[in-house]
Order: structure tokens, then C-alpha cells, then sequence
């Protein structure tokens, strides 16, 4: 009790010195925890994703089709229990700054595959999915433009050309915390039908399907027969899990979430020199109390721990405050970053990541000054005070 009293009080003694440098540690774990949660951010899709659900796409590129024939044949192969046709509809609201995912389903297997995206009310999922003019959006989408249930809105086709009113029919929120719900569904019909008509050499494809499985564990099996049944095909497939499917788009942005991830490291590194220099300091100043100490019988080994306590307490009160501010900093910058980070939620792993670099500096910081103080001869070190 009495080294753990001796620790702090040491640790407050030189208190601009001390101030600066748990500032210094609360903001590299601040800045720490932000960018970790910025790469989670990044891989939100894959998380999200089911072990339940496969994708089937163009064995060439996810640019192909693949013929809307292909969903009753997908349908009859052994452990499939939903086929959805789908596509990337690329629309834009008004501006080209108005960003946001939307896609066309078939609705009624899209809410069965994802159950995640929960509507309230049980008549506005009866209106979505009757009106093939309808869409459903995501909460915060909804809330980003002020779209009610009952607007009118208009999205400007780009791979599909043309205006294409429809009307919002529900608003579903995000059964789990990593739900994306800054989507629009609509329905596929509706593209479809549109395609008969304006350009008939475009009609009858689906961008992709979305696979229910009944037995997670079977999904690889499940996948190769679906790509054996279209092997030799004008439009051979290409299955893969969910997971996988979204992890080739996390792909693409793989060299910005390495750099992001090392600066995340070099941050803690920097705080550690800083930390170690002020214990070196302090260890310095101090060489005559040392001696002192030693002189009224501690051993060396208890004044190495009171060292490694004042640098623990320096750490761990500046990583401590670091922590605090990361929920309510990643709150307001997601609020800023919403448009391209949909989710953005801090993850137990990234505080127990941040307690544990915090806790990291404090020990390695204390190592060297701990050595020198026990290592320190008592006649030396006096005849150096006086």
C-alpha cells in the first residue's frame, strides 16, 4: 500500500510534465480506437453477412448477367431454400453527391433471406411488397432526406437510363448493430418490366442471386453444385458465401486499410518514446532518492516497482481517459461520416485493444528507468547530489 501511494504521489510530482504527457497517451488511444474503428467500419458488410446465404454471380465478372432462368434450376438443387434475382440498380437522388446503396429484389425472398431488416409495422410490409412501384429504405436514409411512408421520389437511372418514380412503402431498421440501413430496395419487377418495354435486349438477366441455405455447414457443397449445374455454359456461375462475396469488395480498398492500420500502430509507438523519455527524465532526477531508499534497506526490486508503478499510473490514467472519449468521439464522427460509413460502432475488441496499448506503454515506458534506479550504486549516487 504504502509503494502504490509513493507511486502516485511521484507520478503527480512534476505536474506539467505529468499533465502533458497523459494527454499525449489519451489522445494516441483516442486516435487509436477511431482508426480501428474506421477499418471495422470498412468491414461492416462482412460481418454482417450470414453463414446461411450465398451469392451467385458471373463466373467472368459481377459486370455479367446471368438469365433469370437460371433461379428455378438454383431453386431445385438439394439444400437451397431461397433464390432472390438481383441487382445493383446505381440510381441517383436529385445530385451525384447524394450517394447511397440501392438495388433491385424480388422482395418477398430478399425479406425472407435477411430477417435483419425489420419492419414495424406489419401493414407497411404488405404495401411494400404489393406495390411493384414501392420501395423500402433504411432508417437513417430515410431520415438523411426526410423521406416519409407515402413520399414520391424519382431516381435517375444510370445503368438503368431514365427516371424511375416510385413511392417509399415502409422504412425498415437494423435488427442487429452492424445492419446497414442506408439502402433503398426496390422491386425487380419493376426493372424488369421497364427493360421489356425500353430495351428488350436487356431483359430477362439478373445481376446476381442471393442463396438461402438450409445448413450453414453444407454451404460449400450447396455452392459447387449450384456452379456444377451451369459449368459449360454460356453464362457459367461463380457461388461463394456471403462473406466471401463481400470481402472482394473490402478487397479493392486493402492497401487504404493497411496504411490506416499502420498508422493506428505507429500512433501508439510514438506515445511510447514519449512516454518511456519522460520516465527517463524523471528517473534521472531523482538518482539521489534512490540512493536513499536503498540506504534505508529497500531492495532494489521494490524500487524498481515503484517506478514501473509511476509509469503505470502516468499510462493508465492517460489510456483511462483515452477510452472515455472514444464512445462519444466515434459518435459524433459517424454522425459526420454517415454517408459513407454507415456503421460506425466502436467494438469491445478496439477498447480492450486500446486498454492493452495503454497498458503496453506503461510497461515498456517503465523498463529502462526501473533497471537503471535498482541498478544504481548508493555511494555513486550521493557523491553525484552532493
Amino acid at each position: 500500500m504504502l509503494l502504490i501511494r509513493l507511486a502516485f504521489r511521484n507520478a503527480f510530482r512534476h505536474r506539467l510534465r505529468s499533465a502533458l504527457t497523459i494527454l499525449g497517451v489519451m489522445v494516441a488511444i483516442l486516435a487509436f480506437g477511431l482508426l480501428r474503428t474506421v477499418i471495422d467500419a470498412w468491414h461492416a458488410g462482412v460481418e454482417a453477412s450470414s453463414a446461411n446465404r450465398l451469392v451467385t454471380r458471373n463466373a467472368v465478372s459481377l459486370v455479367f448477367t446471368l438469365p433469370l432462368a437460371y433461379r428455378e434450376k438454383i431453386r431445385a438443387i438439394p439444400g437451397v431454400t431461397q433464390v432472390c434475382p438481383g441487382t445493383w440498380f446505381g440510381g441517383i437522388y436529385v445530385d451525384e453527391k447524394n450517394f447511397f446503396a440501392n438495388f433491385a429484389y424480388e422482395p418477398v425472398s430478399l425479406l425472407a433471406l435477411y430477417p435483419e431488416l425489420v419492419i414495424d409495422d406489419p401493414a407497411r410490409r404488405d404495401d411494400f411488397l404489393k406495390d411493384r412501384k414501392g420501395c423500402l429504405v433504411g432508417a437513417k436514409l430515410a431520415k438523411r432526406f426526410g423521406w416519409k411512408v407515402g413520399d414520391e421520389i424519382t431516381l435517375r437511372g444510370t445503368i438503368y437510363p431514365g427516371d424511375w418514380p416510385m413511392t417509399v412503402r415502409a422504412v425498415y431498421r437494423g435488427g442487429r448493430a452492424n445492419t446497414d440501413e442506408s439502402q433503398l430496395f426496390m422491386h425487380f419487377a419493376y426493372v424488369e418490366e421497364s427493360l421489356r418495354q425500353s430495351a428488350p435486349s436487356r431483359a430477362g438477366q439478373a445481376g446476381f442471386y442471393l442463396v438461402g441455405v438450409q445448413e450453414a455447414s453444407r454451404a460449400a457443397e450447396t455452392a459447387r453444385a449450384i456452379d456444377a449445374q451451369f459449368a459449360n455454359s454460356p453464362a457459367e456461375t461463380l457461388t461463394e458465401t456471403e462473406k466471401a462475396f463481400q470481402m472482394g469488395f473490402v478487397a479493392m480498398s486493402e492497401a487504404i486499410i493497411l496504411a490506416i492500420r499502420l498508422v493506428s500502430y505507429v500512433v501508439v509507438a510514438i506515445i511510447l518514446a514519449v512516454a518511456a523519455n519522460t520516465m527517463a527524465m524523471s528517473a534521472r532526477e531523482r538518482t539521489g532518492e534512490y540512493a536513499v531508499l536503498k540506504t534505508l534497506g529497500f531492495p532494489a526490486r521494490t524500487v524498481a516497482l515503484l517506478i514501473f508503478g509511476e509509469s503505470l499510473v502516468l499510462s493508465l490514467t492517460g489510456a483511462g481517459l483515452g477510452l472515455a472519449l472514444i464512445l462519444p468521439s466515434a459518435r459524433v464522427f459517424g454522425r459526420f461520416m454517415e454517408d459513407f460509413m454507415p456503421v460506425f460502432e466502436v467494438s469491445r475488441l478496439t477498447l480492450v485493444q486500446g486498454g492493452l496499448a495503454g497498458l503496453a506503454v506503461g510497461v515498456l515506458s517503465g523498463i529502462y528507468p526501473a533497471f537503471y534506479a535498482s541498478r544504481v550504486r548508493i555511494a555513486q549516487a550521493l557523491r553525484r547530489v552532493g
